[in-house]
Parts: structure tokens; C-alpha cells; sequence
């Protein structure tokens, strides 16, 4: 009797899968996809196909590990062919090809394949997954063999490793060393599993009476909504436009959020309607004031009439060095800052205000496609867990952004109050400068003092 492996039919994304070569692969983006039929498949016919391959399998959890994919392919691999050995949890083929499969559920557990080598991993459900775990699983891609040396990640967005997944398959924003080339997303929702739409027609309702957020990722595979999001109401489709010419007559504001780590600026424009339109953005590291203050200058049009610049409170502390603030290192740069308001969840819902739509259908915040950076974090803040009024101010990177638009919608929302004058102790020689001085220089020295004279 004729002894061999059963090979089923891909559907046209499970296909489309199998033929990717990028180093890098991740598959799905909702539930129902065929995710865990394609892993199996393509682990099979690699086996099969390079004699001596090492292949590992990877879940977070041995119950998910032991479904999924042991025991299904312990049905699929006659003992013959690939018998499976449970102590290391194997398929060890007549060819010498190996099908290893694993889990870990912490960043000290990925420590432990620190050393092992693979041609070939496949990362199940990648979003359960930090990235200093998908780094280390990364520098197991090697061996001196002519084998390919690839990753296979399923994900649907959701989970720890969200953020990530999202930033390398799907907003394809690399810093340096990484290769766009090397990364591939393939999308699939569960109308491109034939199969299950046949078999189980109900499954497709069940993800349709799932609550607003849930129903977006899981059913539609949506990356702009996160499990605990902040900015749930944030939607591409409603908050998001094709530039156009800002009309002159428009009131127009930046806002910036300013550090050495990142200047993030905003350009916004306000209607008639007092809808708000972020129209230009600009986020660049490593900037001192003088070169954050030419280069917004330079990226403001010389007819671009703007009505105030406006920046956070904590730039009008002075400095013990050198007395001075970054404020007035800004103004001396050429570039005058107004005062907005640092209340983080007041500021927080002023932008929520903004967004929320209205009985029609309509919002008051409208951002252009070009200010991509704060398309992409806007939606990616997640709520702190110890107080849900307030945002995560971590990771770090993604605050940016956000912090801009904040204090533009607070300013917009709710005006500081103008601060009484304040008195500061000049010295003596100062003193007299500032009597003997005009007007203009007056204020030259107030500003480079911090205050009016006691």
C-alpha cells in the first residue's frame, strides 16, 4: 500500500502566501482567515521539499500549539513518513527534514532559542509576541546551507506586539538597518476562507454582533483600532481628506510639541465653520531650537499668515545654566511661541470633542493624508491602565504627534488665562539698562530676564 502525505488546496491568499519570498512574511489581519491551515501546509511542503530543513513552529501557549497544529498535523504525517516524537515535540522526516514546534509566553522564555539555528520559523499569532522576542527569534534565521531563511508571522491586531507588527507590515515605517523589501503583509479576512463561509455561514454573524472596536479588528482586520485604545473614535475614512488650498481668509495656528528627541509641528487651519483641517506636518529628531525654529520658519509658505504658534507650558521654565527658557531661545531664533495648556486629560478630551461625530454623520477634525505620522500614532495611544482618563506616555516615540494636536485643541477649547505680570530680582547694572532703554528694548529684557523688575 502506497504511503503519503495529505496536501490540501490553498484558497487564492492562502496561495498567495505560500509563493511569498520576503524574508518576512506575516499573513492575516482578522479572525477566520485560514491562518493556522496555511502554517501547517507550508511547514508541510517545505519538509517535503528541502530534505534536512529545520523548521520551527511557534504559539504562546502549548493548549493553542497542541490544537492548532500537533495534532492536526499528527493526522495529516503518516508515521512512516514523519513519525512525531513528544518529549521533543517533533517531526523528523525519512528525508531528514525536521518540523520542531514550540512555545514561550515571556521575553525571558524567547532567551532560551538564543544559539539554536532555523531555516525556517513560523510565528503564530505574532501580535501575542513582544519585539524583543521577535528580534531574538530573528537571529535564529541562519545556517550554512542553501535552504531559504525566512519567517512566516500570522496576526490579527490585537494584543502586546500591536504596535510593532503594525509599524513593519502595515505602516512600513523602518529605521535604519531594516529592508523595506524584506517585509511582506498579506491580508485576509474570513470572506476569503470559501471553506469556513460554506461549512459555517453563522461564524460571519457572530463576528458582525461583536461590539464596536472588537468587530472592526476581528472582522475587518482594521489596524487603527487597538484593544484599549484611547481614540476610539478615530476613523480614516471620516477623519482623514485629500489636501487641498487652505483658503487665505482661514484662520491658521502651529502647534508643536519640541524636544531634542523630536520636534513634531502642525500646521492647522480653521473654517468658517470652525472645523479644524491639520494640513502640514513636520517631525524631525535631533534638532537644537535655533535649527527647530529655521526649519519651521522655512516650512511655513511666505504667505501663510499664522495666528499664533503655539507650544506647552513647560518651555517658559528657565534654565539654571543660563537663565533663560527654550521660549526665548526660540523667539531669539526668530520664532515667537504663545503659551497653550499642559492639562493632559483636559487636552485629551478637547481632541476626542473633535473628533466625535454628530447626528449627521460629521466631525469638526479633519486631517490631511500628508501628515501621515500623526494619522498613524493618533490611534495607536493606549489608555493608562492606572488612569483611564489619561493616555500610556509610552513607547515614547508615538507621543509626539499627539502631544501636538493636544495642545492646539486645548488652546482652540479652552484659552490659558493670561498670567499676571512677573517680578524678578535684576541685578543692579541690569536694573539701570532697562531705565535708560526704549521700549523695544525693554522688552528685549524682559524677556531675557523672565519678568518685569521688582
Amino acid at each position: 500500500m502506497e504511503i503519503c502525505v495529505k496536501l490540501g488546496k490553498p484558497q487564492p491568499k492562502q496561495k498567495e502566501f505560500m509563493l511569498a519570498r520576503a524574508k518576512y512574511v506575516a499573513y492575516g489581519g482578522a479572525r477566520g482567515g485560514g491562518k493556522s491551515w496555511a502554517v501547517r501546509e507550508k511547514a508541510k511542503r517545505l519538509a517535503l521539499k528541502w530534505a534536512g530543513i529545520k523548521i520551527l513552529i511557534l504559539r504562546q501557549t502549548y493548549t493553542d500549539l497542541r490544537e492548532n497544529h500537533i495534532l492536526p498535523l499528527r493526522a495529516d504525517l503518516p508515521v512512516e513518513i514523519a513519525p512525531y516524537k513528544e518529549t521533543e515535540k517533533s517531526f523528523t522526516f525519512l528525508n531528514g527534514s525536521r518540523i520542531r514546534c514550540s512555545y514561550f509566553a515571556t521575553d525571558a522564555d524567547a532567551l532560551q532559542y538564543q544559539g539554536q539555528e532555523y531555516d525556517v520559523i513560523f510565528l503564530e499569532e505574532a501580535t501575542q509576541f513582544t519585539e524583543f522576542a521577535f528580534n531574538i527569534l530573528k537571529a535564529c534565521l541562519r545556517g550554512a546551507n542553501d535552504f531559504p531563511k525566512r519567517m512566516y508571522l500570522t496576526c490579527n491586531p490585537d494584543g502586546v506586539g500591536f504596535l510593532w507588527v503594525k509599524r513593519l507590515f502595515v505602516s512600513r515605517e523602518y529605521l535604519p538597518g531594516e529592508n523595506p523589501e524584506d517585509f511582506m503583509f498579506i491580508q485576509a479576512l474570513v470572506d476569503d476562507n470559501k471553506i469556513l463561509m460554506e461549512k459555517n455561514p453563522e461564524y460571519v454573524k457572530q463576528l458582525d454582533s461583536l461590539p464596536d472596536g472588537m468587530r472592526e479588528r476581528w472582522r475587518y482586520g482594521s489596524w487603527d483600532v487597538a484593544e484599549g485604545q484611547y481614540f476610539n473614535e478615530f476613523r480614516r475614512d471620516l477623519h482623514t481628506c485629500d489636501p487641498f488650498k487652505i483658503p487665505k481668509e482661514w484662520r491658521r495656528y502651529i502647534s508643536i510639541d519640541y524636544g531634542l528627541d523630536m520636534l513634531a509641528a502642525y500646521w492647522i487651519a480653521i473654517d468658517n465653520n470652525s472645523h479644524c483641517y491639520v494640513y502640514k506636518e513636520y517631525c524631525q529628531p535631533d534638532l537644537p531650537i535655533s535649527a527647530a525654529a529655521s526649519a519651521i520658519n522655512n516650512f511655513t509658505e511666505p504667505d501663510e499668515r499664522i495666528y499664533a504658534v503655539l507650544a506647552p507650558p513647560d518651555l517658559w521654565n528657565r534654565s539654571q545654566e543660563t537663565g533663560k527658557s527654550k521660549a526665548l531661545l526660540f523667539s531669539e531664533a526668530g520664532l515667537e511661541l504663545v503659551k497653550s495648556n499642559n492639562d493632559r486629560e483636559a487636552g485629551w478630551l478637547a481632541i476626542k470633542e473633535l473628533l466625535r461625530a454628530n447626528e449627521h454623520g460629521e466631525c469638526r477634525l479633519h486631517i490631511f493624508r500628508n501628515c501621515v505620522k500623526l494619522i498613524r500614532h493618533l490611534p495607536e495611544l493606549l489608555r493608562d491602565p492606572r488612569k483611564p482618563t489619561d493616555t500610556r506616555i509610552e513607547p515614547h516615540e508615538i507621543t509626539h504627534s499627539p502631544d501636538a494636536l493636544r495642545y492646539f485643541a486645548i488652546y482652540w477649547t479652552r484659552p490659558s488665562e493670561p498670567e499676571a505680570p512677573k517680578r524678578v530680582k535684576y541685578r543692579a547694572d541690569i536694573l539701570e539698562d532697562y531705565y535708560n532703554a526704549s521700549e523695544e528694548e525693554r522688552k528685549i529684557i524682559i524677556k531675557r530676564m523672565g519678568g518685569l523688575p521688582e
